[in-house]
C-alpha cells in the first residue's frame, strides 16, 4: 500500500492509499488544502484538528449543494426523457390532402382567344387615332 505525503494548510501528512488511487488522493488533498488555506487566511493559526474539521465541513457543504443540483438536473433529465419517449411513441400525424387547382386546357384556350380579341379591338381603336396624329 503506497504512502504519499500531502499538505493541508501548510502542514505535511503521510497518508496511505490503495494502489492506483494516488491521483484521487492528491486531488482530494488539494481540495481540502484550498479550504484550509482560506480558513488559515481568515482566522490565522488554529489547532490542526479544528482546521481539518472546519475545512472538511466546508467541503461537505459544497458537496451537499452540488448533490442537490445534481438531483435537480437528474429529475429534469428524467422529465425530458419521458417527454422524448412520449413523442417517439406518439402516432404519426395523419396525412393531409392538399388540392392543387388545375386549369383545364379549354379555359386556357378561351382566355387566349379573349386576349387576342381585346388586342384586335385595341388596334382598331388606336389605328384611326394614330393615323390622324401623323
Amino acid at each position: 500500500m503506497p504512502e504519499i505525503e500531502i499538505r493541508i494548510g501548510g502542514r505535511p501528512f503521510e497518508v496511505a492509499c490503495q494502489e492506483g488511487e494516488e491521483g484521487y488522493l492528491r486531488a482530494a488533498a488539494k481540495m481540502l488544502d484550498e479550504e484550509a488555506s482560506v480558513l488559515s487566511a481568515q482566522i490565522g493559526r488554529i489547532p490542526e484538528a479544528r482546521l481539518l474539521l472546519m475545512a472538511g465541513l466546508m467541503l461537505a457543504d459544497k458537496t451537499a449543494g452540488i448533490e442537490d443540483k445534481l438531483r435537480q438536473m437528474e429529475d429534469r433529465m428524467a422529465e425530458k426523457e419521458a417527454e422524448l419517449d412520449q413523442l417517439r411513441n406518439a402516432p404519426a400525424p395523419a396525412a393531409q390532402t392538399i388540392e392543387v387547382p388545375i386549369v383545364p386546357a379549354s379555359v386556357n384556350d378561351a382566355l387566349a382567344e379573349i386576349a387576342a380579341r381585346a388586342e384586335a379591338l385595341a388596334d382598331q381603336v388606336d389605328g384611326p387615332a394614330s393615323a390622324s396624329r401623323d
